[in-house]
């Protein structure tokens, strides 16, 4: 499987939904940073199911046991493992997946691919429980980019067709970005809270479910980070950002929508402030070449919605070889998005760190 990911930053992930634990290796980490247990707590917190009544009933703490590469709070240099152990599994919820591969889910391709072998419980490999150690790794990448003074922010943009109001692309307060990461609903506007809350209540009482958006912002980036072609800041972010279970689309700075604007309303003006050159506009949204121009980085996720649903649907029996119908059984959210906010976030974290590195090299400190 390729569950590792990474140049001058290594993260490997492994383990399954049900199995006995999942975990995560970063091998590049530099060594003398300083890494609050607390503050990774917090940011675990926000990811684990139970913190808002949109959320799975599945219940885990989700508390990281580190097992290396942390000596005092402070990174040894070599590779930091830690290992969060699953303990609420209802593995007889998925008794007959084997044969009745669910749609909308890997467990068909994921069959198929590995000889019928593979882990189908809650997903196994392929299941949302794997941003948990995504979240672990994010959440120390960022206090080591925090002391450099990068911030990074997300809220909920959308869910079903119920929007946010959009970052401004020139950037957010930091206030702003830290009140979004202590809500368990992050959005900008109460109005949009409720609209959102009520589509994913509607699906859910139907046994159906509904797609987000997240937007998510990186400020204090230096300009001159990235490379041109297949090393651009994109490719990499895209690379991890794809390696979160259902994230179907992604666009930076306007995106998709750059492609109805001209080029002279797209193009961004430079414009200097003091000694500093920027741009009067972030249409680009933070990045030009594959490099970071100084600008806040601005990028989008579109998750599509969750696959397990409580309707009846219609899949095959590949044991008889028929047609059959099928009913899904379990707990599962009805908006995966609201919760992904922060696996987002901590992906940004890890692809920017993984840049940082390759920039600065060993004068990283």
């Amino acid at each position: 499987m390729s569950s590792t990911w990474g140049n001058q930053l290594k993260l490997s992930i492994f383990g399954e939904s049900h199995g006995k634990g999942i975990g995560v290796v970063l091998d590049g980490l530099p060594a003398g940073q300083s890494i609050d247990q607390d503050e990774l707590l917090v940011q675990m917190a926000r990811r684990a199911p139970g913190r808002d009544a949109t959320s799975t009933a599945r219940k885990e703490s989700d508390f990281p046991e580190i097992l290396s590469g942390l000596y005092q709070n402070t990174t040894t240099g070599t590779p930091l493992s830690a290992i969060i152990h699953n303990s609420d599994t209802h593995s007889k919820d998925y008794a007959d997946l084997n044969s009745h591969p669910r749609p909308g889910h890997a467990d068909y391709t994921g069959n198929v691919r590995y000889s019928g072998h593979n882990d189908y419980r809650g997903g196994g490999h392929f299941s949302g429980r794997l941003t948990a150690p995504l979240t672990f790794a994010g959440a120390v990448c960022r206090q080591i980019l925090a002391r450099r003074g990068v911030s990074i922010g997300a809220h909920l943009l959308a869910a079903g067709n119920a929007t946010d109001t959009p970052f401004d692309p020139m950037g957010m307060p930091d206030h702003v970005l830290s009140a979004l990461a202590a809500s368990p609903f992050p959005t900008l506007t109460r109005d949009a809270e409720q609209a959102m809350r009520q589509q994913i209540e509607n699906a859910r009482l139907d046994g159906d479910s509904v797609g987000g958006i997240v937007e998510c912002m990186a400020t204090g980036l230096p300009i001159g980070i990235g490379s041109p072609m297949f090393g651009g800041v994109e490719n990499r972010m895209a690379s991890l950002l794809f390696g979160i279970p259902a994230v179907k689309g992604l666009e930076f700075g306007e995106g998709f929508g750059a492609a109805a604007l001209r080029g002279s309303t797209n193009n961004d003006a430079y414009v200097y402030e003091g000694v500093r050159v920027r741009t009067a506009t972030n249409h680009h949204g933070g990045i030009l070449g594959g490099i970071t121009s100084g600008m806040p980085l601005v990028f989008r996720v579109a998750f599509k919605p969750t696959p397990s649903i409580f309707k009846e649907q219609r899949t095959v029996d590949l044991e008889a070889h028929a047609e059959v119908p099928l009913t899904i059984h379990g707990r599962h959210d009805p908006c995966v998005a609201v919760r992904a906010v922060p696996v987002v976030e901590s992906a940004a974290a890890v692809a920017l760190l993984d840049l940082f590195l390759e920039a600065y090299g060993y004068e990283f400190r």
